[in-house]
């Protein structure tokens, strides 16, 4: 699908779409409840292939609008297949994995390539300690065996979502584990997000440092209704028109939430004053925002960039690529991104989104500057379907192809 957006000022009240990030984990834990709803679920791509996934684990579900009813998924019962489908979401599959190390089956998890190439070092080295089978090939993983109890050394500067999938299936086993942190923690925020979800369900983990987890043995998730709060990663491609003119209110945000990447508002504003330093360490999916805002403003440098090159594409050089397109000059390091102050054009040709949904739409928020269009838009569907129906609303013209 090919988008045209039209130069305009962004202007009105648009509510964020409901977090990816806790809606996993909320679905993961009610799976493996006895029966839980979740309400305000979107059903992305990514939704959809977890909800698969614990479907054929076991788990039952029925949807009712924007609300699942879903438990049923125990490690003692029957499995409806033993392939289990991730598409593109990394999420899916490092969380699956732990949970199908509860059944002591052999189980393969599939998807896109450019999934498969995203690092598993950690579970394979983790299965391997265990004498557990681990087999990978480049479109699936086959795992076969059960976890034990017991201290987990696992590298935290890869990603936080390898520590996240053992925390939901450590408190299954019978006895007690701690995960102990090696090295820089990546994203910790995210550890902060799964372990209120899981004290959601009734589960808990405690810290008891900086880079220990202490799981107890023998824990049960407790059936719950719970909502799923806003996505802030979403919601900062429509704060971030405020930083290009606009006047937009983003409503539907938790005001305590756990998301690391509740920080945009304090970044654009960086981006605003003049040329900013960034980490990015720990909220990497703002990274193409904020390259974006930073165009339209006065440049950045990102630093703790070095994990964008193994997202859903190597986010850095795809920005990077369609930020020249608009005449802005960027430099490429091994851990850092310099977008230079710019005068933005309309692109002469039409900007590749790079089969990323981030980039998709941090590249729209550019052409409701300048003008332009975006073919392979379509991804945004990864994530936020409706992107473009929401953006519309604010008075910036879209048109699909």
């Amino acid at each position: 699908m090919t988008v045209t957006i039209e130069k305009g000022k962004a202007f009105g009240r648009v509510a964020a779409p409901p977090s990816k990030s806790v809606s996993h984990r909320y679905l993961l834990c009610g799976a493996l409840s006895g029966q839980s709803i979740i309400n305000n679920i979107a059903f992305s791509e990514d939704i959809k292939a977890t909800l698969g996934c614990l479907e054929n684990l076991g788990a039952a579900e029925e949807i009712c609008g924007d609300s699942v009813r879903i438990g049923g998924m125990s490690p003692d019962g029957g499995i409806k297949s033993n392939r289990l489908f991730c598409n593109e979401s990394g999420s899916t599959l490092r969380f699956m994995i732990p949970i199908c190390l509860l059944f002591g089956r052999e189980i393969t998890l599939y998807g896109t390539k450019r999934l498969l190439s995203r690092s598993l070092a950690v579970y394979e080295e983790l299965c391997e300690s265990q004498g557990i089978k681990f087999s990978q090939n480049e479109d699936s993983v086959t795992v076969c065996g059960r976890l034990s109890p017991g201290k987990y050394s696992v590298r935290g500067d890869i990603s936080s979502q390898f520590i996240s999938g053992l925390m939901f299936s450590l408190p299954l086993l019978k006895g007690d584990s701690m995960i102990d942190i090696i090295g820089t923690l990546e994203s910790g925020s995210y550890l902060n997000m799964t372990v209120k979800a899981l004290a959601d369900f009734g589960v808990r983990i405690s810290r008891t440092d900086e880079h220990t987890f202490f799981i107890k043995g023998n824990q049960a998730y407790k059936s719950r209704e719970l909502s799923v709060e806003g996505d802030c990663s979403n919601a900062a491609f429509f704060e971030a028109l405020n930083s290009m003119g606009g006047n937009v209110a983003v409503t539907g945000l938790n005001k305590d939430t756990c998301q690391g990447d509740s920080v945009y508002k304090k970044l654009f504003g960086m981006l605003v004053r003049g040329f900013a330093e960034i980490d990015v360490s720990d909220c990497p999916d703002l990274a193409p925002v904020l390259m974006a805002a930073a165009a339209a403003n006065n440049g950045v440098k990102l630093t703790g960039t070095h994990r964008l090159k193994i997202k859903e594409s190597d986010r850095g050089a795809a920005m990077a690529a369609e930020l020249k397109k608009f005449g802005c000059h960027t430099e490429l390091a091994e851990n850092e991104i310099t977008v230079h102050p710019c005068t933005l054009n309309r692109p002469e040709i039409p900007l590749d989104g790079h089969n990323d949904h981030r980039i998709v739409m941090a590249l729209s928020l550019l052409c409701s500057i300048t003008g332009g269009s975006i073919y392979g838009a379509e991804a945004v569907a990864k994530s936020f379907p409706d992107f473009f129906e929401r953006l519309s609303t604010l008075g910036i013209k879209v048109v699909k192809q």
